[in-house]
């Protein structure tokens, strides 16, 4: 190709730039005028288009680039638009500008003008528009305005007589807009003179007089006096008849006023200031408002009086003195002076505080002489200083500022006292002042005075505050002060937030509180280590700065007041935390073996509080050793274990670590743990703020064992802080609750009266360190005689005893206590003792006692754990799992055996509804009215409630099931009785009760209830039930998801409470889900608990059954990196259960969890311990066959493997080989599952999901460091789970996918619940999510592929309409050859292919890295879109391709008629030309009768020449040809087949196939089972649909009226081939395809050989030339007379030529407007909502014809529905028509720039003009080469007249078409459209036409490239005509549920052998047939085929199905929703 050509075809893609620098150059009231800068390109001209208010007012088209609009309307904004346009049509973007006309400005003509009015007249330049005007107007003395209409006369009134007055005039439109002012200059008249009269007469002369014209006077304004303040005017009158009023204004310097008063009166002006100059302006005003002119004058108001001498008395602002001469008083920064009479007292005021003053005074005598001045120094008193505050308080300093006095202040004297004795005075020289060293809690008055320099004190500033208490003082530097009347809960700390997920330390005090909750929640033995770094780093730098030697600095820096005692941390955040944190911090502070507050005190109110509750949940295990023997053990709540208990004090000092000491005396040897702090401890040297009074309480419980237990029974240890002379009551508790006290001491007073108090009942022991300076023997002796102790109770540490030795003696005393205790108690019974010491007791709260009371209600009937089931919560036993049985069942169909499935289903459902009734005649039970009353309560009691039921059926559960193993251990010694061993088994797999039985029951309840009627009370009174659920989800509760006991899920209870969870968190409802698996009790409940704070049980009596969901709140500072609001974290009931390992479907149980769990997580944790190796591969199995399946649906959850019990810090190193191997069994495992569940391409597990095994395995040390009685909480397994959270935490926020929100997380639990009772190892899953994304998927591509698609048809419309003006006047090539050009065009196809192709494939590459609409779910889809996009190109390039062709073709064979007719037609003018220019030549004038005659014979002369015969082509070789090229590689038998039966004699009738020759064909193959009927019918069927559509694209060929090309049967055979492939599951034979194109082929070759001969006619150069004789003969006429044919020629130009040309431009324009305006309405957005559309009608209309046409014949029904939905659509008409106008409106404008275009270029004749003209319309116009014909050379009118008819004649045409398109129906425009929108939106909406293998439901899947077909909704089979075999009964099998039962089918593709339904895909590899979602999914069909049984029978010739008894219920309403929601349907 040359490179002309390559410029040519690229320009023609690219689109044209928008005019630039567009500017309104010039603006008038009715005009703008524009300008622009030309854009790149070749522009043939611009349009600009003018708008107001959103409507188009003018679109001009012009070739400059400037231009100006007229006729607008004044003061309008209007909206600017110029596009430039490129010779082929398109136009680029519009270049946007605004203007706004001027308003006219007013023209003002003076009407009339006297003394005090002017008038005027305006008048209006355009009476359509309103407006008003402003007129203001002024002269000297006067100012006004006013409003009027514009068209009125104005007359302007009250002017003064003879002034010049100016006028501004202003023109307001009525959007605001105003016109330049109007100004004139008017002389009012002047006043006639007055009193006018002739005085003097005489002869010759008169003499008159007369009074001025009456203006108003100017005052005369005498001053009558002057004051200090004061000034006083006399005003008179000159004429006391008329009255006036003055105004008088005055000002000076600092002062300004006026007054209006009478103007006969005097006036005084009071108030002003002494010895100041005022200027007075006094104006007479006159009754009508007239005003004289201002009469000023200048004042001097009088002096104040002189001052004083003698100071007698000084204040701080004030002096007072005795007067001689006039004084002067200065200081630095003031300076002033009075004078005063002698001898008088004066007072100086006005001065500055605290400011020394210089006083000067001098006499001065009558005559004015002065004396000497005598001087003094005085200062003023000091002010007290201001706004004093209390800044900063703490526990012992108060912290002042105060702003300073004015003056000059030397220091400042602060005076603190307490209750009235000054407790500290300090000076300052600044103003802020901090006191210290002063009492906590104190209130303290605080006085501050300002001294001068002379020692002078102000009087005090005075406040008051409060020292803060020492409790209060450590919250706020703890940062818990709110949390003291707001106290923590679980909620705030268990939310994720940052510092929960990062590593960083505790920078500030405020961090401990949160830094010891973390570590403690996770259960981290080092959470008591709470320095912050700021301490440690600032103690590190000091030291690492000194590099000298400096023991003083050493000495000094080890200071430890400033670092916070663990105690005290501990103390302050049990004040400030609910009960329920209280539980949990014990609890967990039990676990890591730290001592828990047994006393917590309150140093502010001095009470302390027993902690019974928060101890109550702690439960102990151990052995004493009276049971070491059995090996048995008791498990007991601590609180109410009796045991002794001993009781270590402190009395003074002691320099024995207490504390220490008990630590070492509970530890073996072997093992050291700090119980208690201690002083050696980190921080445990700080000084105590508010622990003193803490009595802690620890235990220690033997194992059994003599060697390892220190003190062979339990024994309960409590320390109390502090010393015991303060703390008397806490003393008194412990000595009444111990069975000994130990009273550690270094001195003792001899009285000692605390010791000896007769309450006590605990032994006493004294210890004390005899080494100790302050021991006293003496005082010992004294003391222990009264007491009456022997040696044995006395323990000193002496000089030669060691601390091992110290310890053992120390535990001999104690073991002989424990051995034979004198008391013992439990903590329970210590609340008694508490109380009556007044000691509160935190259970006494009235929510605790109300919520114990009802837990108790509920508990106190339990005796039989069993019988209370069967009795109180009778729902969840037997007819649960009944029920469960039967759902499982309704999917599995297991049992169904040869029955009828769908009644099989039924029977089920009726036995669900039984037992529901069943359900619901039970009463709700006592134990569940006070359950739901209590759950009911507020939310603090609520808690209190759950927590004491739950701790009372743990105590009970605890107890049942040690009998049991009890009785389980006898009967086991006895083989024989294995009966009483199997029901005593039984009885321990079902003696647990918890309140997730209750919760378990509510929901039975609440489900039972909904099988109720609406109106039901039942039913409305329980409705509340999921709200009252969701509430304690939202609170920290645990909810069961999976019942354990039934293995199911209870799935409307869950989705109501989940929904009721949405409402109540929404918008802030997104969650990520964690999940774990394992195996039975290897610590996966222990691992969550641990890793999340949470509770989960681990304690209840046995494992976790089922699973358990809880929400975790996410912190805002969190949400960004997680993008959630919530995690969900799922506990799950251990795989490989012993219990049901003896049950025949414990894996397929363990399979549905997995599944589940797998499912809904999106993260999961794989548990295994790494003991057994074999539990763990049967778990990895499981596991594998979950992920696998997640992988198939789209959704690939992560996972980490955690290895427990492996505690070596190199076990990651150590374990390398043990991943890998553990990575290849996972392989194993991943093709094992593979296969099973028919997905071989997964080889490994990585290509099931994303795995490494460095980072995907987690090794975590075993939960315990030591013997679990006394074994604190492993440090390392917190640590490691602490980095898993952590990783986990990482990981979810790097989750590419969004967060689920919860409804979402509940349609995909319903869905994947409902896929897993589908569950026989083979998975099938279709979530409502992922159908949500497919659509959306399918939805977003189908939008590209109409982008696509439209874009190709404006191209090809361009294309083809170049190729038919192709040589033509109205050509533009540059090329003449035909070929080259076509070659051009489709590489330029080709190009624009290519582009859209890519456009798409980018579009899908980035659809698919969105994060939000669960994109990732449809992943598995991708490849079918992208190989959808490659297939549609080349659809439409093979498309685009032939049409080309064909309109080349078409051109080349019309240029030999254009040449025969072109040819004649110059002759006939050369020959008219010439006779005319003769008859010029020689002046000879003919009539018109003698000009007929002439013309006559020159048109027969030249017609009677020899026309080329114009020969038929034989069209019926032709498609005979192009049949056997399609035929010929089918082999010989189809060519002689061919060869039987001429194409003439074929498509003569209707094509029917007989049975005959496939009986031949297949005989000896066929048995009883196989139907040759079905099978013909079948293919009688396949060709009837392909007959009807290839009837329908030969009909749109012959509609054009074009001639024929052989890529028309082409096309033709190639839509045969392609539906006979789409087909091929259908067997047929050759003879069948050869018959079927022959008859299509015959009858469409008659049709196109009709169509050729039709062209010819129409097209024959003959009859075409004589067509036009007439106009010919007119034309001669007319130029040999010369007259003008302008106008006549113009319309004859416009109707032959333009109008069929734009008519057909519009025609070709329309269908894909059509189209887009129907993809917009929700029935054609995708193939679904279609589906769904025809189904919803078919429903509203209830027509059993409209059914079975559907069902029978679906393509014509959906054809016509397609065609009806188009009909209505554009009924009224507007919108079709609105897109007539736009493309008449384009193609006109094109019209009007070419006749601009042509006019600017010089021709010599009509002819040339419109040649022009034709030339500029090439690339949008089809114009007839006949167009020149009609215009003679000679025809030299002028071309300016003749462009002006032209355009006329243009605008009646477009009238014209406007009219005509108004009145054409649709259906007739329909038929006229180049596009068939019916034919598209049919291909687009039925995409693949695949229809179901058993019910023919059509295929819905998106995209071309689709590799399975799949239909949302499947029906009975016998609406498809298939009937019981024997019975011929309509079958009412729905295919969707034959695939999961064991029933076979038999058809023509089985060859007539049965097959399984199950392995359906053998036979049908490409259609995927999911079980229902639901139940509910068919009923739509259920509800049609129940109401039209019978006339679908009659219809098929069949009898009646027999009806499942429960389909007759499903009501219309029922079926219009399973629509809704199979479909997914979520309309607004």
């Amino acid at each position: 190709m040359d490179t002309d050509s390559m410029t040519t075809c690229n320009s023609a893609h690219e689109e044209p730039s928008p005019p630039v620098q567009i500017a309104v150059c010039q603006v008038s009231s009715q005009s703008l005028s524009l300008r622009w800068d030309p854009p790149a390109g070749d522009v043939e001209s611009y349009i600009v288009t003018c708008s107001h208010e959103g409507e188009i007012v003018q679109e001009t088209t012009t070739d400059t680039n400037n231009l100006t609009l007229s006729n607008l309307s004044p003061g309008e904004s209007y909206s600017l638009q110029v596009s430039a346009q490129l010779r082929n049509g398109r136009k680029s973007e519009p270049a946007v500008t605004s203007a706004r006309t001027n308003v006219p400005p007013p023209e003002i003509p003076v009407l009339s003008v006297g003394q005090e009015t002017v008038s005027f007249g305006i008048t209006l330049t355009d009476d359509s528009v309103k407006y008003t005007l402003e007129l203001e107007y002024c002269c000297e003395t006067q100012r006004g305005s006013l409003i009027r209409d514009d068209s009125s006369t104005v007359e302007v009134e009250g002017l003064i007589p003879g002034t010049e007055y100016t006028f501004n005039i202003t023109r307001i439109a009525e959007n605001g807009n105003r016109s330049k002012a109007t100004s004139l200059s008017v002389f009012t008249e002047p006043s006639p003179p007055v009193q006018i009269a002739v005085y003097q007469v005489s002869s010759q002369s008169l003499s008159l007089r007369w009074d001025p014209p009456t203006d108003v006077p100017p005052p005369e304004i005498p001053v009558l006096s002057v004051g200090q303040e004061t000034v006083s005017f006399g005003i008179t009158l000159t004429d006391d008849s008329v009255k006036y009023t003055l105004e008088l204004e005055y000002c000076c310097e600092t002062q300004r006023g006026s007054l209006i008063r009478d103007d006969s009166s005097t006036v005084e002006v009071e108030g002003l200031i002494p010895g100041t100059e005022y200027i007075f302006n006094i104006t007479r005003i006159a009754e009508n408002g007239n005003r004289s002119k201002a009469t000023s004058l200048s004042v001097f108001t009088e002096p104040s009086p002189p001052v004083q001498i003698a100071v007698y008395q000084v204040s701080s602002q004030s002096l007072s003195l005795r007067w001689d001469p006039p004084a002067e008083y200065c200081c630095e920064t003031q300076r002033g002076s009075l004078i005063r009479d002698d001898s008088s007292t004066v007072e100086v005021e006005g001065l500055i505080p605290g400011t020394e003053y210089t006083f000067n005074i001098t006499r001065i005598a009558g005559n004015g002489n002065r004396s000497t001045a005598t001087s003094l120094s005085v200062f003023t008193e000091p002010s007290p200083p201001v706004q004093i505050a209390v800044y900063q308080v703490s526990s012992q300093s108060l912290s002042l500022r105060w702003d300073p006095p004015a003056g000059e202040v030397e220091s400042y004297i602060v005076t603190c006292c307490h209750e009235g004795e000054i407790v500290q005075e300090m000076t300052t020289d600044t103003n802020d002042l901090t006191l210290s060293n002063l009492s906590p809690g104190e209130s303290y008055s605080l006085q501050v005075s300002a001294q001068l320099r002379n020692g002078r004190k102000s009087e005090p500033a005075v406040t008051s505050a409060h020292t803060k208490t020492q409790l209060g003082s450590l919250l706020e530097d703890l940062g818990l002060e709110q949390h003291y009347k707001e106290k923590l809960s679980m909620s705030t700390i268990l939310q994720i937030n940052e510092k929960t997920i990062t590593d960083a330390p505790a920078k500030c005090n405020s961090d401990l509180p949160l830094y010891f909750l973390k570590k403690l929640m996770m259960v981290n033995v080092t959470a008591r280590k709470v320095k912050s770094m700021s301490r440690c780093e600032s103690t590190c730098e000091g030291a690492s700065a000194k590099t000298e030697l400096d023991l003083d600095d050493l000495l000094n820096s080890q200071q430890s007041d400033d670092m916070l005692n663990p105690l005290d941390i501990i103390t302050a955040l049990f004040l400030c935390s609910d009960g329920f944190v209280q539980q949990d911090m014990t609890l967990k502070m039990s676990m890591c073996q730290f001592s828990v507050p047994l006393l917590l005190p309150d140093c502010d109110t001095k009470q302390c509080t027993l902690m019974l509750w928060a101890m109550r949940d702690i439960v102990k295990r151990y052995r004493p050793q009276s049971l070491s023997e059995s090996k048995g053990f008791i498990e007991d709540r601590i609180v109410v274990s009796e045991l002794p208990m001993i009781s270590f004090v402190r009395l003074g000092e002691c320099s024995l670590s207490k504390s220490e000491i008990l630590n070492k005396l509970l530890s073996n040897s072997e093992q050291y743990h700090n119980t208690f702090v201690h002083r050696d401890m980190e921080c445990g040297d700080s000084p105590r703020r508010i622990s003193n009074g803490l009595a802690e309480i620890s235990w220690y419980l033997p194992c059994g064992n003599e060697n390892m237990d220190i003190f062979s029974e339990p024994v309960a240890v409590a320390n109390l802080r502090g010393d015991i002379a303060s703390f008397e009551t806490q003393f008194s508790f412990l000595c009444q609750t111990s069975a000994a006290v130990f009273v550690f001491f270094d001195s003792l007073d001899s009285d000692c009266e605390l010791l000896m108090n007769k309450l006590n009942k605990a032994q006493i022991f004294l210890v004390a360190n005899h080494q100790s300076s302050c021991f006293s023997k003496d005082a010992l002796m004294t003391v222990a005689t009264k007491l009456n102790l022997t040696n044995s109770n006395i323990l000193l540490k002496v000089k030669h005893m060691n601390d091992a030795d110290f310890i053992e003696k120390l535990r001999k005393i104690v073991r002989g206590i424990v051995e034979n205790p004198k008391m013992k108690i439990s903590i329970e019974q210590m609340a008694d003792i508490a109380r009556e010491l007044r000691i509160l007791v935190d259970e006494d709260c009235p929510e605790c006692q109300s919520a114990n009371k009802n837990a108790e209600d509920i508990t106190a009937e339990i005796e039989d754990i069993l019988k209370y089931k069967e009795t109180q919560l009778p729902l969840q036993g037997q007819i649960w799992k009944e029920l469960s049985r039967l759902e499982k069942e309704e999917f599995r169909l297991q049992k169904v055996g040869s029955q009828n499935i769908e009644k099989y289903k039924s029977d089920l459902q009726v036995e669900k509804e039984k037992l529901r009734e069943k359900q619901n005649s039970h009463d709700m039970s006592n134990a569940m009215t006070c359950f739901i009353q209590a759950i009911s309560s507020p939310g603090t009691e609520r808690s209190y409630f759950l927590k004491w039921l739950r701790m009372n059926l743990d105590d009970l559960s605890r107890e049942k099931l040690s009998d049991l193993r009890e009785q389980y251990k006898k009967k086991n010694q006895n083989a024989e009785n294995k009966e009483e061993i199997k029901e005593t088994d039984r009885q321990l797999s079902n003696s647990s009760l918890g309140t997730e039985h209750f919760f378990r029951e509510m929901g039975q309840i609440y489900e039972a209830s909904l099988s109720l009627p609406e109106d039901n009370p039942s039913h409305q009174q329980l409705q509340h039930l999921p709200k009252l659920c969701a509430g304690l989800l939202l609170d920290g509760f645990p909810l069961e998801l999976v019942d354990g006991d039934a293995s199911n899920i209870p799935l409307r209870w869950v989705s109501d409470v989940l929904s009721q969870l949405n409402d109540l968190v929404s918008p802030k409802n997104k969650i990520l889900v964690v999940t774990v698996l394992g195996v039975q009790s290897t610590g996966k409940s222990t691992l969550l608990n641990t890793m999340f704070g949470v509770q989960f049980a681990v304690s209840s009596g046995r494992c976790t059954r089922g699973a358990f969901m809880l929400l975790i709140r996410v912190n805002d500072d969190v949400k960004n990196i997680l993008k959630c609001d919530y995690m969900m974290i799922i506990d799950t009931e251990g795989l490989k259960s012993p219990e049901l390992a003896q049950l025949d479907n414990s894996y397929e149980h363990d399979n549905e969890l997995a599944t589940l769990v797998v499912g809904l997580s999106d993260i999961t944790i794989i548990n295994i311990a790494m003991e057994n190796s074999t539990e763990m591969k049967d778990v990895l199995q499981i596991v594998v066959h979950a992920f696998l399946r997640m992988k198939e649906v789209g959704k690939k959850p992560k996972c980490q493997f955690v290895h427990q019990n492996v505690s070596d810090v190199s076990a990651h190193e150590k374990n390398l080989r043990d991943r890998k191997l553990l990575l290849q069994q996972l392989n194993e495992m991943t093709q094992a599952a593979a296969k099973m569940e028919k997905k071989e391409e997964n080889k490994s597990f990585t290509d099931v999901m994303e795995y490494s095994p460095d980072t995907g395995n987690w090794y975590v040390p075993g939960l315990w460091n030591g013997n679990p009685q006394m074994a604190p909480v492993n440090a390392g397994y917190s640590e490691a789970v602490y980095e898993l959270k952590k990783n986990i935490i990482q990981m979810l926020g790097s989750c590419e996918s969004s967060a689920n929100n919860i409804l979402e997380f509940t349609e995909w639990t319903e869905s994947l619940w409902n896929a897993v009772k589908h569950e026989n190892f083979i998975f099938s899953f279709r979530n409502s999510l992922v159908a949500d994304a497919y659509m959306r998927l399918c939805t977003e591509f189908d939008k590209w592929e109409w982008e696509f698609k439209k874009e190709m048809y404006n191209w090809v419309t361009t294309a083809e309409t170049r190729i038919s003006n192709f040589g033509t006047v109205a050509g533009k090539s540059e090329t003449s050859d035909m070929s080259d050009f076509l070659t051009h065009l489709k590489s330029e196809a080709c190009t624009v292919l290519s582009k859209w192709e890519t456009k798409i494939l980018e579009n899908l590459a980035e659809y698919f890295k969105q994060t939000d609409g669960h994109v990732y779910l449809v992943e598995a889809y991708r490849e079918e879109f992208v190989n959808s996009a490659k297939s549609l190109r080349r659809e439409t390039e093979s498309s685009v391709i032939n049409q080309l062709k064909a309109a080349a073709d078409n051109r080349q064979g019309m240029k030999e008629i254009d040449r025969v007719k072109e040819n004649h037609t110059s002759q006939i003018e050369d020959n008219v030309c010439a006779l005319i220019e003769k008859c010029r030549q020689e002046n000879i004038t003919m009539t018109d009768e003698e000009l007929d005659q002439e013309f006559d014979e020159i048109w027969k002369k030249t017609l009677n020449e020899a026309f080329p015969q114009q020969k038929a082509t034989d069209v019926f070789a032709k498609v005979s040809h192009c049949l056997r090229s399609n035929l010929s590689h089918k082999g010989s038998h189809a060519c002689q087949l061919l060869s039987q039966e001429k194409l003439q004699d074929c498509g003569q009738g209707e094509f029917k196939y007989t049975e005959e020759g496939f009986r031949k064909q297949f005989k000896g193959e066929i048995n009883k089972f196989f139907n040759i009927k079905d099978h013909v019918m079948t293919l009688q069927k396949i060709a009837d649909r392909i007959v009807m559509d290839c009837k329908e694209i030969v009909a749109d060929k012959v509609e054009r009226k074009n001639d024929y090309h052989d890529t028309y049967i082409q096309e033709i055979l190639h839509l045969i081939d392609e539906r006979l492939q789409n087909n091929h599951n259908v067997k047929t034979e050759i003879k069948f395809e050869v018959s079927l194109k022959q008859h299509i082929c015959g009858f469409a070759a008659r049709q196109f050989q009709q169509m050729h001969e039709d062209f010819l006619r129409e097209n024959d150069p003959y009859r075409c030339l004589n067509q036009n004789k007439e106009n010919f003969c007119d034309d001669f006429k007319d130029v040999f007379h010369k007259r003008d044919q302008c106008q006549k020629k113009a319309k004859e130009f416009t109707e032959q030529y333009l109008r069929p040309a734009v008519e057909d431009f519009v025609k070709r324009s329309l269908g894909p407007d059509i189209i887009g305006e129907m993809k917009t309405r929700f029935e054609f957005r995708s193939k679904m909502f279609f589906q769904c559309s025809i189904l919803q009608d078919l429903l509203r209309k209830q027509e059993f014809d409209d059914y079975l046409n559907y069902i029978r014949k679906y393509d014509d029904y959906i054809k016509n529905w397609i065609h009806t939905q188009i009909a209505e659509h554009f009924s009224n008409g507007s919108t079709l028509f609105e897109f007539e106008v736009q493309h008449l409106k384009s193609s006109i404008s094109s019209i009007n720039i070419a006749i601009n275009k042509a006019k600017t270029k010089k021709s010599g004749n009509l002819k040339t003009f419109v040649e022009n003209v034709c030339q500029k319309l090439g690339d949008k116009l089809v114009i007839s080469q006949d167009a020149l014909g009609a215009f003679m050379t000679l025809n030299n009118a002028d071309q300016e007249l003749f462009a002006h008819w032209l355009t006329e004649s243009v605008k009646d045409m477009e009238t014209d078409l406007r009219e005509k398109f108004k009145e054409t129906s649709i259906q007739m425009k329909l038929k006229s459209l180049h596009v068939n929108p019916q034919r598209e939106l049919l291909s687009q909406m039925t995409g693949c036409g695949k229809q179901c293998p058993f019910c023919a439901a059509p295929c819905e899947a998106g995209g071309r490239g689709h590799k399975e077909h799949h239909a949302s909704l499947h029906r009975p089979q016998g609406l498809s005509e298939i009937l019981w075999q024997g019975t011929e009964k309509l079958l009412t099998t729905i295919c969707s549920s034959s695939v999961i039962s064991d029933l076979n089918f038999c058809r023509n593709d089985t060859k007539g052998q049965w097959h399984p339904y199950k392995r359906y895909r053998e036979i049908y590899q490409d259609w995927k047939i999911p079980p229902d979602a639901s139940l509910q999914a068919s009923d739509y069909w259920k509800y049609v085929l129940v109401k039209f049984n019978n006339e679908f029978a009659k219809a098929y010739k069949a009898h009646p199905a027999d009806i499942p008894s429960t389909w007759k219920s499903v009501t219309y309403r029922q079926a219009e929703e399973s629509l809704k929601k199979t479909f997914t349907i979520k309309r607004e």
